[in-house]
């Protein structure tokens, strides 16, 4: 299966599949020198793993990461690193009978007309459980950005109906609960709807931003490798995103271009509806990006569908899902911004040395 790496110079492949003995991934192009351990690693992924609190897939994985090459006393050496985090917790009898059945909104019938086989376990290699990797991956970019003065956050902006309230928006709030968000009041909202979700036995869509601070002016390249357009890529990579959005998004609809346009003054620009990006190049400021999640397709209420045989079937999943794959998805998200950042950075440096760029002081 081809399609399983991403960026240029800061290259991220991964193996793997949800009920197979382990994940993996090999990273190349990092930098040397970069002080990096497996507990660096294991910080991000415990933001991600699964079974973290009752409104999360009860499937229990330590995702313990191991670095198998690469690093050497606790510095990179500019070789590929090798990642892996064994499955330790399977139970593929739970698919036995999806195997010749498709599942409405999920992956198996694309997968099974395109390869004329698929993993059924858990959905294979089309399983959120390989987004793992990425956020491994992104512990790494996370570390060298830092080092570069870069920053990336991101947090739930809305789960199914219930929104954050952005006037109480509070960055050290957002690894204090299960869902990510910035506002510490609507927590207990979203339990309550949680707990009725489950009980109903459906599933909900979510949104996540994610922010990017001290980037440099300059990244980006400005046609088909535009900065938003190859962030757009991997954000739309990750499991369940129907949707991507760069600064303003679909707002824009709806503005005029007064109201739109931001404009400069000598002390820089005066605000930040393009999210950080013109004409595919980074402006410096904050890169704001944001993603909407689908609902888990995995559902225990009966839905129609077929089998391998093209006749009319009723559907009931069992196992153990993610009501809202969104809860999970902001480390993901992160790491996925971090990876592009990186490249490009990288890219950036290749191509156009120290540059001195003239930018006034940006807000």
């Amino acid at each position: 299966m081809s399609g399983n790496s991403i960026g240029k110079l800061f290259t991220l492949t991964t193996f793997g599949e949800s009920h197979g003995p382990a994940l993996g991934c090999i990273i190349d192009g990092c930098p040397p020198g970069i002080e990096i351990s497996e507990a660096d690693l294991q910080v991000e992924l415990d933001r991600r793993k699964p079974g973290t609190s009752r409104h999360t897939t009860q499937r229990r994985e330590a995702d313990e990461v191991r670095i198998l090459s690469g690093v050497f006393e606790g510095r990179t050496t500019g070789t590929s690193i090798g990642l892996l985090i064994e499955n330790t917790d399977q139970r593929s009898k739970d698919y036995g009978n999806i195997k010749d059945t498709f599942r409405p909104a999920h992956a198996d019938y694309t997968y099974s007309q395109k390869y004329g086989i698929r993993d059924y376990r858990g959905g294979g290699r089309s399983s959120a459980r390989e987004t793992a990797m990425r956020v491994a991956a992104g512990a790494v970019a996370k570390k060298v950005l830092a080092g570069m003065g870069v920053q990336v956050r991101g947090y739930l902006s809305q789960l199914g109906p219930v929104k954050v309230d952005m006037a109480r928006f509070d960055w050290n709030v957002v690894n204090t609960n299960p869902f990510f968000s910035p506002d510490a009041e609507v927590v207990a909202e979203m339990e309550t709807y949680m707990d009725a979700l489950r009980k109903e036995g459906n599933s909900v869509g979510a949104r996540i931003n994610v922010v990017a601070s001290g980037v440099p002016v300059g990244l980006g390249e400005p046609i088909f490798d535009r900065l938003d357009a190859e962030l757009a890529h991997s954000l739309m990579s990750i499991n369940a995103v129907k949707g991507v959005e760069i600064g303003d998004g679909f707002d824009v609809v709806a503005q005029k271009g007064t109201e739109h346009r931001d404009e400069m003054a000598p002390e820089g620009f005066l605000s930040n509806h393009a999210g950080g990006i013109l004409g595919g190049i980074s402006t410096g400021q904050d890169i704001l990006a944001s993603i909407a999640l689908k609902p888990t397709s995995s559902l225990r209420l009966p839905g129609k569908s077929i089998n391998a045989q093209g006749e009319p079937i009723e559907v009931v999943t069992k196992g153990r899902h993610d009501p809202c794959v969104g809860i999970r998805a902001t480390p993901i998200a992160e790491a996925m911004v971090a990876i592009t950042l990186l490249d490009h950075l990288l890219r950036d440096r290749a191509q156009n040395g120290d540059v001195e760029r003239q930018v006034p002081e940006l807000r």
